[in-house]
């Protein structure tokens, strides 16, 4: 009698080493050989890429900083297990033979090259980085109706409506309604927050996150882009895409249907859930994380958005009634901003300054190429650090 064994979805990590990555490692070990690791990437952490590589053995590690080839090909080629350092190479995993799918973990705008890769190369995408729709979301649109990639999204919120809408018809979806957390700042006034130091900006009240992330949740940017970014995966207009701030972050995010009901996804602030939901294309572990407790889902309340305060959200309605490169403008423009705020050389405030001010002097391009994208992207980005050298406080 011959024993069928399923063979482990390989799963090219892209991202290793931040939060999703290593949440998403967790799970892969814990499946009992359901989903295998193949490829592991990471930007410039080669320690701990080495450390991951050692442990999950994968058939390829590759680290983004070429400076640190060297370190990662001396320790893990004497093992058996290849190297690869550069863009480049990240883009070729992201297409290689032995992968299933692909995780696109990695932080903001370097997501959008790999994920282009693999849906040109039918790999099924397990998207973590929003930035990559944000980006460029018509030409993902474009690409995915001549693929068979499908995408399947890792965001809590996206994910929370994901699967509020299996089994439905979407000509009777009214709304989806996206959750927000309101993150450190919610409760401070305006003249608080154009005080807020990085430490403040860092201390979000539910989520544990990398940096860029916790950053976005505080200017409530990350909101903007989540928008924007269902838009795309949902293929709804924008005005039928609701912001509301849940500070408890146990609803997920809900879907309003044209009868009247409102369906929502609950579960505790934890990324592990809609990271394995993606990684099992829509089936569920068994009692990966605790069920919530009546005392936690006892007070769940709801508030609109202060856009005095968070001027940022409205950026994502800017940014889909222009279309264009527009919203390629803010990213680029943003992580320029963000990371000149953690390094204290501008206002909290400056943050979204910066932004307008790029967007303003920035050419428009309506119907951008992807060679389009890489020089809004690049320039921008120049732009912006001239505009944080004149302004800085």
């Amino acid at each position: 009698m011959t024993t069928i064994v399923n063979k482990p979805k390989n799963i090219a990590v892209l991202g290793a080493t931040g939060s999703i990555g290593l949440q998403a490692l967790d799970i892969i070990e814990r499946s009992q050989g359901r989903y295998r690791a193949s490829v592991l990437a990471a930007g410039s952490q080669v320690d701990k890429l080495i450390e991951l590589a050692l442990t999950h053995k994968p058939d390829l590690a590759i680290i983004a900083d070429e400076k640190k080839y060297q370190i990662l090909r001396g320790a893990l080629q004497p093992l058996g297990i290849k190297t690869a350092a550069g863009a480049k190479a990240l883009e070729e995993a992201a297409a290689a033979e032995n992968v299933d799918m692909v995780l696109t973990a990695t932080v903001g705008y370097s997501g959008l090259a790999p994920t282009i890769v693999a849906i040109k190369a039918n790999k099924d995408i397990a998207l973590a980085n929003k930035e990559t729709l944000v980006v460029a979301g018509a030409l993902i649109e474009k690409l995915q109706n001549h693929s068979h990639s499908k995408i399947y999204p890792v965001d809590s919120e996206h994910s929370a409506i994901y699967q509020c809408l299996q089994g439905e018809d979407m000509a009777r979806v009214n709304r989806l309604i996206i959750t927000a957390s309101g993150g450190p700042f919610r409760t401070w006034t305006t003249a608080q927050i154009a005080n807020a130091t990085v430490e403040d900006a860092l201390n979000h009240p539910n989520w544990h996150m990398g940096a860029k992330i916790t950053i976005d949740s505080a200017t409530m940017l990350n909101k903007a882009f989540e928008i924007i970014e269902a838009r795309w995966l949902f293929k709804m207009p924008p005005s039928k895409i609701t912001p509301v701030v849940h500070p408890q972050s146990i609803i997920h995010s809900m879907v309003e249907y044209a009868d009247g009901a409102v369906k929502a996804q609950l579960g505790t602030p934890d990324m592990r859930l809609p990271i394995a939901y993606a990684l099992g294309e829509a089936t569920r572990d068994n009692y990966l994380l605790p069920p919530l407790t009546l005392q936690q889902m006892s007070v769940l309340t709801f508030m609109e958005p202060d856009l005095k305060k968070f001027p940022c959200l409205d950026l994502a309605y800017y940014a889909l009634e222009k279309g264009g490169n527009s919203a390629c403008i803010i990213n680029a423009a943003n992580e320029i901003a963000v990371a000149a705020f953690l390094h204290g050389k501008i206002s909290f405030p400056q943050i979204y300054t910066t932004i307008t001010e790029a967007l303003a002097q920035m050419p428009f391009i309506l119907d951008p190429t992807y060679e389009d994208y890489v020089a809004t992207n690049a320039e921008t980005r120049a732009l912006a650090q001239e505009l944080i050298e004149k302004n800085k406080k």
